[in-house]
């Protein structure tokens, strides 16, 4: 018996050995199997690169690895292979020269359990399907129906009322601005805005809150690269999928109840347009028009069109009080363009060069998502000599060109210069790439262009925002996250200008 005792303890070191070596084979054969992909920093057994940077600046670390390995990096998260790419040049060339090649979407595993894989977040023709009637129903508003200016001026208005009572006191921006663009959104889609004491809207609020709460902490950072094994684990992260499934359950609702009552002479939102594509093409097999489209297709507006505006806009005033003559120059071409006997429209931001180049380099200077949303090869790629397999993880370091010298004259400084010729005409810039690049440009563009330009019109046009410190103290560096960078919360005061 002390025999037998004696042989099982011995072994089991000998047999947790070869395992951790047949587990190590397995991973430097897989590794291995990538011979053609470009260079990178060497990994770690079993977490690859993980460990050699921190995760809520991860932009930074593969800022560094361009600057020594050049513009296309591979590095390794746990056993999966990540190509970076970086520079306009290289990004330029990939994401538009080799766009179909690079049009995949590697989606996070989060995003898996929002989405299910519908959605514009997809790859392939369900992609492409989505996203061309995306741009078609949005680019087509006030075709019949209240435009998506008239949308955004409703709210806008609503903004400025509700800032107006507290009548020069301090305010704390954040859900004000959170909330006015919520609405937008929720009013291209389902119609109607929201009171903010609605149950239904502050469940919105919520879980969209959750999701990107989640999404930067590191919790659901290794949720997105060991999602089975945190599954397995209690956390904040379950009750988030209940959240998630219950906001589904509500989009459906909301579409099967269009079924039998939409007006097909004229939709009134973009579920109603939706809807009657799925009864359009209720025949068709292979359609891709079917309700869990659609619930994946408005989570991805609310996501995509709340948390970047809104946090943009924060930043725009902590920047206006930042720079009290930027704010002060600002309000003077608004006075004279606009006055203050209307409020602004879309037509005046060519008249308004300067306001236009200030928001311009809010979102340059801010630079609120470093690393584009994963792409991934539809097919095996060959790029300066490399060949990226398909399938491969891809992602594009927007950052590299939004800080680059060669194309800004400050870049790590807040200049609206940057977008103004040497006649105070705004100036177009082919590094601008807040908003991505080639197929997978970011959908809603048009829609956070149009509700930047008025909202901040707006809000300047009524209101000088002073800070609770003097300007020199203010620290208006965003802070880092998982999937980009948020402005730092703040009070301030709103002195009304009319």
């Amino acid at each position: 018996m002390d025999i037998l005792l004696a042989l099982k303890t011995n072994a089991l070191p000998a047999v947790m050995t070869l395992l951790v070596m047949i587990l190590l084979w397995k991973i430097r054969g897989k590794q291995s199997s990538f011979g053609r992909l470009p260079p990178g920093p060497p990994p770690n057994p079993l977490l690859g690169n993980l460990f050699q940077f921190n995760l809520k600046e991860a932009y930074k670390y593969y800022l560094e690895l361009s600057e020594k390995y050049g513009s296309v990096v591979t590095i390794w998260l746990a056993n999966t292979p990540v190509v970076i790419i970086s520079g306009y040049e290289a990004l330029k060339d990939t994401m538009i020269g080799l766009g179909e090649e690079f049009s995949g979407r590697d989606n996070y595993p989060l995003n898996m359990k929002a989405t299910l894989g519908y959605g514009v977040l997809s790859s392939g023709h369900r992609w492409k399907e989505m996203r061309r009637f995306s741009l078609m129903t949005l680019k087509n508003f006030g075709m019949g129906r209240r435009s998506i200016e008239e949308r955004v001026m409703e709210e806008a208005e609503y903004l400025v009322e509700r800032i107006k009572k507290f009548e020069g006191s301090a305010i704390s921006p954040a859900d004000m601005l959170s909330n006015a663009v919520t609405n937008v959104i929720w009013s291209i889609v389902f119609g109607h805005r929201f009171e903010l004491d609605d149950p239904q809207f502050m469940f919105l609020l919520q879980t969209i809150d959750s999701y990107f709460s989640i999404l930067s902490s590191p919790l659901g950072q290794l949720y997105n690269i060991f999602p089975k094994l945190v599954s397995l684990f209690p956390g904040k992260h379950h009750q988030l999928f209940k959240y998630l499934k219950d906001a589904r359950d509500y989009f459906r609702r909301e579409a099967q109840a269009r079924m039998n009552n939409v007006d097909p002479s004229c939709p009134q939102d973009f579920t109603d347009a939706f809807v009657l594509k799925i009864k359009e093409e209720k025949d068709k097999p292979d359609t891709e028009y079917n309700i869990e489209n659609f619930v994946s297709l408005a989570w991805n507006l609310f996501t995509a069109g709340t948390e970047t505006t809104s946090s943009t806009l924060r930043q725009s005033l902590l920047l206006m009080m930042k720079h009290p003559d930027v704010q002060e120059r600002v309000q003077r071409e608004i006075d004279e363009i606009v006055g203050q006997d209307r409020w602004p429209s879309i037509e005046d931001r060519q008249r308004l060069p300067y306001t236009d180049a200030v928001i311009h380099e809010v979102q340059r200077s801010m630079d609120i998502t470093p690393i584009a949303i994963p792409h991934k090869t539809m097919c095996d790629t060959e790029y300066n000599g490399y060949v990226i397999p398909k399938g491969t993880k891809v992602f594009p370091l927007l950052s590299s060109v939004l800080i680059d010298p060669k194309l800004w004259k400050n870049p790590n400084c807040f200049d609206p210069k940057n977008f103004l010729d040497g006649d105070g005409r705004f100036k177009k810039s082919d590094g601008f790439v807040v908003f991505g690049m080639g197929k997978r440009a970011c959908l809603g563009e048009a829609l956070a262009r149009t509700e930047l330009f008025l909202f901040f019109t707006s809000l300047l046009q009524h209101f000088t925002f002073k800070a609770m410190v003097p300007p020199e103290e203010l620290d208006t560096t965003p802070t880092n996250c998982s999937f980009g960078r948020i402005p730092r919360t703040y009070e301030c005061y709103a002195i009304p200008r009319i």
